[in-house]
């Protein structure tokens, strides 16, 4: 992950968690577009953090090619398809003040809320665009399972609401502690899924482990797309059964 990118303000709340570059205000943590309804009472300013499922919609995992998050974020949605952005926060100094700037979470993906049927001419149109040498968008395969007609390929990943709300709380949190990991930085506590229970993660579905000397809880999306907490204290969390959530 590169500490050097930084991002223009938006005016658009769906835009990277809602969220305006250099600013010291709180997170107002959706990252979702207004046209995605909610009956949660999990919400944060005023600003809910999941969404209601709809139809045979689904959270596609795309991915983008490198340093155009800005560009297909634009692409997806002028086709009036609703997508999410994450960030994490990072603390900088300018002028002797501290600030809190946003920069992208994750460089190659971008996570679209659509029908399967939607996203295909989505990826269609992306690779029609004039004087692109390379395709903006393309489909992030599940290694894990393979399409039921042909053996000998994988299908789209696709993420269940359950997990994307929960990715979305953690990363709709303004904290600069809150971090990427991979899985040989972090030491799990073998069975240890939990909830935490108060602070600002609450409500926050993950496993215990320690990084860097500290105890965190780790979400972790889909492989290789893993993000922890901040510091969280054992009396912060209680066990719970093991969950999928995966799609």
């Amino acid at each position: 992950m590169e500490d050097t990118t930084d991002l223009s303000p938006k005016a658009d709340a769906s835009l990277y968690n809602g969220q305006p570059s250099d600013t010291g205000s709180s997170c107002p943590s959706a990252g979702l577009t207004s046209r995605t309804p909610s009956t949660s009472e999990d919400t944060r300013n005023g600003v809910s953090v999941e969404n209601v499922p709809v139809g045979n919609k689904q959270w596609f995992v795309l991915r983008v090619s490198y340093g155009r998050i800005d560009k297909a974020k634009t692409f997806v949605e002028a086709k009036g398809i609703e997508c999410y952005v994450p960030l994490r926060y990072k603390e900088v100094r300018k002028q002797g003040k501290k600030r809190i700037i946003p920069i992208p979470l994750l460089h190659s993906f971008i996570f679209v809320y659509a029908t399967a049927e939607q996203v295909e001419t989505l990826l269609h149109d992306n690779k029609v665009v004039a004087n692109e040498s390379r395709s903006l968008l393309s489909y992030y395969f599940d290694h894990t399972i393979h399409l039921q007609d042909n053996p000998n390929r994988n299908p789209p990943l696709t993420i269940q609401d359950e997990a994307m709300n929960n990715f979305i709380r953690l990363t709709s949190i303004k904290n600069p502690h809150i971090i990427p990991v991979t899985s040989n930085s972090i030491q799990f506590k073998l069975g240890d899924n939990v909830v935490v229970t108060e602070g600002e993660f609450k409500g926050i579905h993950g496993r215990v482990a320690r990084i860097a000397g500290q105890q965190r809880v780790v979400v972790e999306l889909f492989d290789g797309c893993l993000v922890a907490t901040a510091y969280v204290t054992k009396e912060a969390m209680r066990k719970e059964k093991s969950i999928t959530l995966l799609g």
